[in-house]
This record gives structure tokens, sequence and C-alpha cells, in this order.
């Protein structure tokens, strides 16, 4: 048995231990958001937040999640409002879209580490998620929309009323 909370959501489930997260995820609660690319740990489709770091959920073992907060590309919004999904839409970012999971869940874990990164600090944090489409400009472009978009959000966090500078 392996306790965690998925998307705000405390699941308990009987799964051999060793299974990996990503399947736990498809196949036993039927959240296909998260692909499943390479297998091997290298692509980055199979991206879940765990404790707010973006993580290769082929490669988890189901029982290292014990204990653990993971929020999967469908945990973001329910709506598919979030800013980053937002910004990805506005931005034109898809074009087969099999790996926008996997790249979306890498730029809410940047975003939050790091609400106005550079080229350089987009570049580096998503590194570690392949497009084979090679929508990199469009997902740079996404990722610093969202930040303006996350920022605009966070000064009217105050019950509506804009900040004046």
């Amino acid at each position: 048995m392996v306790k965690f909370t998925l998307n705000g959501e405390v699941q308990e489930l009987n799964v051999p231990s060793a299974n990996p997260l990503l399947w736990v995820l498809r196949e036993s609660l039927e959240l296909t958001g998260t692909k499943f690319g390479c297998g091997i740990g290298q692509c980055g489709a199979c991206m879940v937040l765990v404790n707010g770091q973006p993580t290769r959920s082929c490669q988890m073992p189901i029982s290292a999640a014990e204990d653990s907060e993971v929020i999967t590309i469908e945990g973001l919004s329910e709506k598919g409002a979030h800013p980053v999904q937002e910004a990805w839409v506005e931005e034109q970012v898809p074009q087969c879209g099999y790996c926008q999971s996997g790249q979306i869940v890498s730029a809410v874990a940047l975003l939050a580490a790091n609400p106005n990164p550079t080229d350089e600090d987009i570049d580096g944090a998503m590194s570690s998620n392949i497009c084979r489409c090679g929508t990199y400009p469009a997902i740079r472009r996404a990722i610093h929309r969202a930040a303006g978009i996350q920022e605009q959000l966070a000064s009217t966090d105050d019950g509506g009323a804009r900040s004046e500078e």
C-alpha cells in the first residue's frame, strides 16, 4: 500500500511498490496527460512535480512517492487556466503536442523557483525536456509570457485592486 497526495487529493493504492509512478498515474488512476516517451528518463515527456520538483515519473518507483505531493498536468488547473498553460496557447507552442505536458510541468517548476528567468535560466531549466518538433523558441517565449501573467496576477492578489506605480 502506498499513500500520497495527487493533485490535492490523498490516494491510497495497493500496487506493486516497484511500479513506475508513470504507469500508476496512467493505468491505475487513469490520468493520461503524463506521457510515456522514451521510458529511460531521457526525454521529459513523463515529467510531473513531486514535492514541487520536476521528476521523471517513468523512472520513479511508486514506493518513492510515499507521503509526497504529486502534481500532474491535470492538477495545474481544472480548466487549463494556469498562467503557463495560457501562455502556451497564446504563443501557439505545440506542434505535435506530445511533449507539452512535461514541458509545461517543468516550466511551472522553473517559474516557482525563479519568477523572472532569463533566456539562459530557461534554457538550463528546460534542457531536460526534449521537443522533437523543435519548438524551443516558442517555449522560451511562452515562459517569458507566463512570467508576465504571474506577475500581473500577483499585483492584483490584494482583492482586485491594481498596485499603483
